[in-house]
């Protein structure tokens, strides 16, 4: 199943400055092949289901293997069955709308 995510890591017990661990986990998405974009609150990735949730969880584990003590994650997702929509295609649609 194709899905939407927008996730975001929060390592905790590392101090103020996160941005190392949000580079370490933006490699393990460059090298997971999937559709990704960095955004200032988070990260949207999309793709089928199990290789989107095995990212994410190489994230953790990259976190955890640098020293991370605890990680706390939130996640929206959505999932479509009528037709396969892209990350672009809901950009675009509304930029469409605003003319």
């Amino acid at each position: 199943m194709h899905v939407i995510v927008d996730f975001t890591v929060v390592p905790v017990g590392t101090g103020v400055s996160l941005s190392e661990y949000i580079a370490a986990c933006e490699k393990v998405l460059a090298k997971s092949g999937l559709s990704y974009e960095l955004h200032a609150n988070g990260t949207n990735v999309e793709g089928e289901w199990e290789q989107v949730f095995s990212a994410i969880r190489q994230c953790h584990e990259t976190l955890h293997a640098m020293g991370v003590p605890r990680i706390h994650t939130d996640i929206k997702l959505g999932t479509r069955t009528d037709r396969v929509q892209t990350m672009a295609d809901k950009v675009n649609s509304v930029k469409g709308k605003l003319g």
